[in-house]
């Protein structure tokens, strides 16, 4: 039942990004030029997520998933060197490819290569983290 529910929540997220033009890599470098054309229609995309989001974390307070296990602890609030070096490192990739990790295994069914090979590199940034981690300590 987990695996169902993952496979619809996933099938939902997908179609969210690809209907809100998140797999659009001109749409999100638009979003990203503050100084130039900007397109301000993505803040609409995070706020659609940011909102219920918060709004969810409120609710589960002292309850349990339906499916079972436990919800995940609320992330502590600190700026520390891996959160700076992690977001700045994300936000470059971004910026430079227009994709981020949910859009481009979207973008894979119609990427082409430029699809492929982004989800190549952001596979082989995964494998590399851990290493950059241990430098940051």
């Amino acid at each position: 039942m987990r695996n169902l529910a993952a496979l619809i929540a996933g099938g939902l997220f997908g179609a969210g990004l690809l209907i809100s033009g998140m797999t659009n890599t001109l749409k999100v470098q638009g979003w990203l030029d503050v100084f130039g054309q900007w397109d301000p229609t993505l803040a609409f995309v995070m706020g659609g997520g940011i909102i219920p989001m918060a709004i969810a974390w409120a609710l589960t307070k002292n309850r349990t998933p339906v499916l079972g296990g436990e919800f995940p602890a609320k992330s502590k609030p600190e700026a520390d060197k891996k959160l700076i070096v992690g977001s700045v490192l994300f936000g470059i990739g971004w910026g430079l490819a227009g994709l981020c990790p949910g859009p481009s295994i979207a973008a894979l069914s119609f990427g082409g290569v430029g699809g492929i090979t982004f989800v190549a590199a952001m596979v082989v940034g995964m494998l590399l983290a851990p290493k950059v981690r241990a430098l940051l300590d």
